[in-house]
């Protein structure tokens, strides 16, 4: 069977009806020139990154995201520059054989852990059903523009 041959469209397709002609109807319109998709998603993706709604969602993901990193890359570099800079502070005992560096290096992992636990809670109660509906929102324009009808 050849590529081009109307039947493999059709069984490709999902087996279109034949249209009086005996060839198969077509179940979705032509296919659109590569210039035209990408002219007609290109504008749907600006008009998406020109709406207020996107604009909420990255502003509430930048208004989580900068200060986080920013305040876990400064208590890391802090651990570090103390680990360097000031060993008989990081040597000295808190319980027994655990002292102030221990605790420290123990404090990253759990901060990690804990700014994990942020992030997917803030994201999961203030952005994600957000950006779903902005993704839905996209998907159906994009789906108008080329004209599916399903």
């Amino acid at each position: 069977m050849r590529f081009d041959d109307p039947w493999y469209d059709a069984l490709a397709s999902g087996w279109g009806e034949l249209d009086g002609t005996g060839t198969p109807a077509h179940l979705v319109p032509p296919a659109r020139t590569a210039t035209e998709r990408e002219h007609s998603a290109a504008d749907i993706y600006l008009e998406v990154q020109r709406s207020a709604a996107f604009r909420q969602v990255r502003s509430r993901y930048r208004r989580f995201v900068f200060p986080a990193t920013l305040g876990f890359l400064a208590w890391y570099f802090a651990y570090v520059v103390a680990a360097t800079a000031a060993p008989e502070l990081m040597a000295r005992p808190v319980a027994g054989a655990v002292n102030v560096a221990m605790v420290a290096g123990l404090g990253q992992f759990l901060t990690t852990f804990l700014l994990t636990w942020a992030y997917t809670r803030h994201a999961r109660l203030r952005r994600d059903r957000a950006a779903l509906e902005l993704r839905w929102d996209t998907q159906e324009l994009a789906r108008l523009t080329k004209g599916d009808v399903r």
